[in-house]
């Protein structure tokens, strides 16, 4: 490029493509049997008519939901993070709030780095944990987002820098999921619960705590 220096793209998705399709089909799947269910059900009562209503007001929105997952991405570029799904939502890691969100659903535990700014707020998945394995994002995108989040100089971002990296060590020592930083600071949020938020102030007293 003539002038200018070529933006790194970092993607920064948990599971690969192949997985986010298959997913995305069986909601859509499951979004056409219970519009075709309920429609049925209204349509011996009400008629063809309220029936094919009642299906499409239910099944239409988890449709549109499977697109959204089959198409969802996430990156890094400049300091900016990106989502893309129907459409696209981009948050500037300086000046953003940042925050821990663990989600409990089918005994799966994922834990993201929920980043907001003006008015926009998007969910990055770092890790999923089932039992005492799991995934997690790899090496190199956690280097390049712990590198942006050092950068921003916020105090917010310096502490998950610092959790990223003492999750990177800990990779490379060869620790079991169990003693890794993610997966502990995921088993501090309480089991029973969907969804949690645990705040940088949280973060920052469990960093304290790692080697």
């Amino acid at each position: 490029m003539t002038g200018q220096q070529r933006q790194e793209v970092v993607p920064l998705d948990l599971l690969d493509a192949p997985v986010v399709r298959r997913r995305a089909w069986s909601v859509a799947l499951g979004g056409l049997l219970v519009g075709a269910a309920f429609g049925g059900i209204v349509g011996l009562f009400g008629g063809g008519a309220a029936g094919l209503v009642t299906a499409g007001v239910i099944g239409l929105p988890l449709l549109l939901l499977a697109a959204a997952e089959a198409r969802r991405r996430t990156w890094l570029s400049d300091g900016v993070l990106s989502v893309r799904a129907l459409g696209t939502r981009r948050v500037e890691l300086a000046g953003a709030t940042l925050d821990l969100l663990v989600t409990d659903a089918r005994g799966v535990r994922t834990i993201g780095m929920l980043v907001s700014g003006r008015g926009r707020a998007i969910n990055l998945a770092l890790a999923m944990y089932a039992g005492t394995g799991g995934r997690e994002l790899g090496i190199m995108p956690l280097r390049r987002l712990a590198d942006a989040l050092a950068a921003t100089g916020d105090a917010s971002g310096l502490v998950f820098a610092q959790l990223l990296v003492a999750q990177l060590r800990a990779e490379a020592r060869g620790d079991a999921p169990p003693e890794r930083p993610l997966y502990q600071i995921a088993s501090l949020a309480p089991s029973g619960r969907l969804a949690q938020k645990l705040t940088s102030q949280v973060v920052a007293r469990f960093v304290t705590t790692l080697d």
